[in-house]
């Protein structure tokens, strides 16, 4: 019986064996693998290890006459209000910062000038009384060097073109003070048609002095003057987008394209009328300038502490690391975003310098006047 049953199971079994064979389990290919997105807070902390290695050059802030306006302040603290005070800059990681002495609107003429060497001699005071937070600087080398020291380098400018008085030598007077840049808008010699005469003549003292020619607000027949007679790089203080924004201080692409060939500046505003209500919009600005004028090109201007209202998160000169995360976020590269911080306004003022010691060797100071060019 055992023997029987044995056959049995060897013929079922051979049966089985004549049967065509099952297809295999299909196999799931693996998944890609798939970096995650990296978390707010990761974004955060590369922006402060990034900002600790290069920090923000901020291209206008308006503290000089904020400053005359208060009755008292406390600029080592905070206590007192201010957007821009040293433990707001320390945590916004700011290395360096332009401080604007432009004067007032409706200031007259024969004023125009005493009111901008009270605020320089404010700006001087100022840093002469927190040494350990502030130092003065007048170019990129003393600038790295407060860096280095653990100081902001607080540099003076820009003026008003007014406050020239239409006088090469004030302008010289001026940059014997530390004066590092004049914005050329609202004078008879640069304006809706250009530069007169007169006007080229600043720009070529402005270069054989080291001092920048800021062409915000100035009209496109100005900005385009400059940039062919300028021999150093121009800066645009306070510029946003014109396709994103309306406004008269922005550039449109032609003049950024131009901007971007003649490898000057322009410095995005956190200013809310000028690039919109948030940290997104200030972005959209910095990625097109970024992409027309090209990632040398384009730098970081707060204007804070210059009654202009700020997108929301960026209320303050802490916030910086907030928009740096943003650009994380867009991939912006780190190289890019050192230009940007740091490398950028490094880069013309560094062109300044340069070309001031190649003029000072071809030409003396010039001693032409208004009269004798566009009388």
């Amino acid at each position: 019986m055992a023997d029987l049953q044995e056959e049995l199971n060897t013929t079922a079994e051979a049966g089985e064996l004549d049967k065509p064979p099952a297809p295999p389990e299909p196999v799931a290919e693996p998944l890609p693998v798939r970096e995650p997105d990296p978390q707010p807070e990761t974004r955060c902390a590369r922006a402060h290890a990034l900002l600790t290695a290069h920090p923000v050059a901020d291209g206008y802030s308006g503290l000089p006459r904020k400053l005359r306006e208060l009755p008292w302040y406390d600029f080592e603290t905070g206590d007192s209000g201010l957007e821009s005070d040293i433990p707001r800059l320390r945590e916004g990681r700011v290395g360096a910062q332009f401080w604007s002495v432009h004067v007032p609107e409706g200031t007259s003429p024969d004023r125009a000038v005493g009111t901008t060497l009270e605020q320089i001699d404010l700006v001087k005071h100022v840093v002469d009384a927190h040494p350990e937070g502030l130092r003065l600087a007048r170019n990129a080398s003393e600038a790295a060097d407060a860096r280095n020291c653990g100081r902001i380098a607080t540099l003076i400018g820009p003026a008003q073109g007014g406050a020239l008085g239409d006088s090469l030598g004030t302008l010289r007077a001026l940059h014997s003070l530390g004066l590092c840049a004049v914005t050329l808008s609202g004078t008879s010699w640069a304006g809706a048609d250009g530069l007169t005469t007169f006007g080229e003549e600043v720009v070529r003292e402005m270069n054989r002095l080291g001092v920048l020619a800021d062409l915000s607000g100035a009209s496109e027949a100005t900005a385009r003057r400059v940039l062919a007679v300028s021999k150093a790089p121009v800066i645009f203080t306070r510029s946003g987008a014109r396709a994103l924004r309306e406004h008269p201080a922005n550039l449109g692409d032609d003049l950024l394209a131009a901007v971007g060939a003649a490898k000057g500046l322009c410095l995005v505003p956190l200013a809310a009328e000028r690039t919109g209500p948030s940290v997104r919009d200030v972005a959209d600005h910095l990625d097109r300038v970024r992409r027309v004028a090209g990632p040398e090109c384009v730098g970081l201007s707060g204007t804070y502490d210059a009654a202009e209202a700020h997108p929301e998160g960026l209320g303050d000169a802490s916030c910086y690391p907030r928009l740096v995360a943003e650009l994380l976020e867009r991939d912006w590269s780190e190289a890019e975003l050192a230009l940007l911080t740091w490398g950028n306004v490094q880069r013309a003022l560094r062109g300044a310098d340069f070309t001031a010691r190649a003029a000072r060797e071809r030409r003396a100071a010039s001693t032409a006047t208004i009269e004798r060019l566009d009388g």
